[in-house]
């Protein structure tokens, strides 16, 4: 009995320090990307044609969803509203949910399942054709020609993929109040603009995205970078950054809430 104790929390250690490890490599791998970014930036062409892959392939799925998002809240909103005789505050409703809350995280946990994906395979792949070794020994960083672009690519494109999708969803919020339950066209829009603070809202939620980017960014870089070079190395790198981007995502939005409503 005593023996499996001792195993099994030797076992628990060896996850700690592993864990405690990788972060402290992965924080090296981020503090070095920014410390190389100079190259990538000069030669913007690179990012241009990141941001390409990450944000303008991305926009199919967050368009569609934000639509769908907007008009559920429509609903949800005008259905629990109307209870209390505030139907017209709808819009309200929806504006806040989407520029305060849905819109950062549900574009930060969407980008992770496309683009951190393919970013982190693409990066594993090259780790195992050697193609990254390729570069050293030509004497090219490979931070900063693959890593450096990528990153400063997804810190660009998540606040504008986040308020096309606050956008989005309020068009879907507007099209299942107005016309399909029969909302007032001016009294919608009119209490939106009232309320819906610029600084308070819609500043704190470009914030959010900001983190966001720079969080889901970084991980898949980071996954792909480290991915063993095999065919499973890859999947469980791939896999990973969408479980630990999620998780950082979920986690970074609580603490940035309890600062920015903090009284």
């Amino acid at each position: 009995m005593l023996e499996h104790l001792n195993t099994s929390l030797r076992g628990i250690g060896h996850r700690v320090i592993d864990r405690m490890w990788r972060l402290g490599v992965a924080t090296r791998f981020f503090i070095t990307a920014l410390a190389l970014s100079g190259e990538s930036l000069r030669r913007f062409h690179l990012v241009i044609k990141e941001i390409y892959f990450t944000g303008v392939l991305s926009l199919i799925i967050i368009l569609v969803s934000a639509l769908f998002v907007g008009m559920v809240l429509g609903l949800q909103g005008y259905n629990t509203l109307q209870k209390y005789g505030s139907a017209e505050a709808v819009g309200v409703l929806v504006a806040l949910s989407l520029v305060r809350e849905l819109g950062p995280v549900v574009t930060a946990l969407l980008f992770a399942g496309r683009a951190g994906t393919a970013i982190t395979a693409e990066i594993g792949l090259m780790k195992a054709t050697e193609q990254l070794s390729a570069m050293e020994m030509m004497a090219v960083n490979p931070i900063a020609r693959v890593v450096a672009p990528r990153f400063w690519a997804g810190v660009i494109s998540m606040p504008l993929l986040a308020a096309l999708f606050s956008m989005m969803g309020v068009f879907g919020g507007y099209l299942v109040a107005v016309p399909l339950i029969g909302i007032d066209d001016g009294a919608f829009w009119s209490q939106m603009q009232a309320n819906v603070d610029f600084h308070e809202d819609i500043v704190n939620g470009v914030i959010k995205s900001c983190v966001f980017g720079v969080a889901c960014t970084i991980i898949a870089l980071f996954e792909g970078y480290d991915a063993p070079p095999t065919a499973e190395g890859v999947s469980r790198a791939t896999t990973r950054t969408v479980v630990n981007s999620s998780l950082a995502v979920l986690g970074l939005d609580f603490v940035l809430t309890s600062f920015m409503i903090s009284p």
